[in-house]
């Protein structure tokens, strides 16, 4: 009876433990996922964050790439403006090495002109030395004594080739208060000769280098009036073309460089013209050139 009992009373226990058990266990198993949960979110947390920083790398790389290409579009811009300033100048200072050659030519020419009228004078005199009366002089043009044109006494002045060379020489030296008086002489005592016209030109060259515009559009002119078959014709209708736009008017500016243009079309001057047309925002006219001068 007591064996029983006592096995009634084990298998009662067994009963009462198993829901406890059971009750255990799966607290367990839901404490186990909630921790694997917990683990993967924390995981992803990490990788999320880990992502978020590659991300923001790659923000500031790509804002550090956008400033330096602005700056290097910018450093571009201002050497291409730069290149552009650049080559109008060396325009300028081609043209300006173009002209001392041509002056140089000049002078070469009048030079080889001067000594064939020396050598002329010289025979002249020979021939004409048997044929002079006894206690009679000559006078050989030239010499002291003799005039220029208007009856000038060449005796005060230099010879030309000396006074136009000394009036370049300060032109090109930038002296030009020296240059002025120099190559006004020339044009005083020696007006007619080859290169009066180049004094004239310089002359109006001085004006528009020192901004004085409107006396420089009259210097040239007088260059295109009084010396139309000059070598410096071409260059001072350009520089008047300069002078015009420099004093704000354009339509006369662009009339004169289209004029140019027109009647040169194959020179540097045309050529440069034709830049300064082209940065006006006007085209060179295709038009012929007229038979008298604009």
């Amino acid at each position: 009876m007591k064996l029983h009992k006592l096995s009634t009373a084990i298998a009662l226990l067994a009963l009462c433990a198993s829901p406890v058990f059971a009750a255990n266990k799966d607290m367990v198993q839901l404490q186990t996922q909630v921790q694997a949960i917990q683990d993967q979110l924390t995981q992803m947390k990490q990788s999320i964050d880990e992502r978020m920083g590659v991300m923001r790398n790659l923000v500031e790389q790509s804002t550090d790439t956008m400033n330096k290409l602005n700056g290097t579009m910018s450093d571009l811009q201002k050497s291409l403006a730069q290149q552009h300033t650049d080559s109008g100048t060396r325009a300028d200072q081609l043209s300006g090495q173009i002209q001392a050659l041509n002056d140089s030519v000049d002078e070469l020419k009048a030079r080889l002109n001067k000594m064939s009228q020396q050598l002329d004078a010289m025979q002249a005199a020979s021939q004409n030395l048997n044929a002079t009366p006894a206690g009679t002089t000559t006078t050989t043009p030239g010499a002291p004594g003799a005039t220029a044109p208007g009856g000038v006494p060449q005796a005060q002045a230099p010879p030309p080739d000396v006074l136009y060379n000394n009036a370049l020489r300060d032109y090109n030296s930038a002296n030009y208060q020296l240059a002025v008086q120099e190559f006004g002489d020339y044009m005083k005592y020696y007006p007619s000769t080859d290169l009066a016209g180049n004094a004239q030109f310089y002359l109006a060259d001085i004006e528009y280098r020192q901004g004085n515009y409107e006396q420089a559009v009259k210097d040239y002119d007088k260059v295109l009036e009084m010396y139309p078959g000059g070598n410096k014709t071409q260059a001072a209708q350009l520089k008047k073309g300069y002078a015009l736009l420099e004093l704000g008017q354009r339509s006369a500016g662009i009339k004169e460089l289209n004029s140019l243009v027109q009647r040169y079309p194959h020179s540097i001057e045309a050529q440069q013209a034709r830049e300064r047309l082209h940065k006006l925002g006007a085209t060179a006219s295709n038009a012929k050139p007229s038979a008298s001068r604009p």
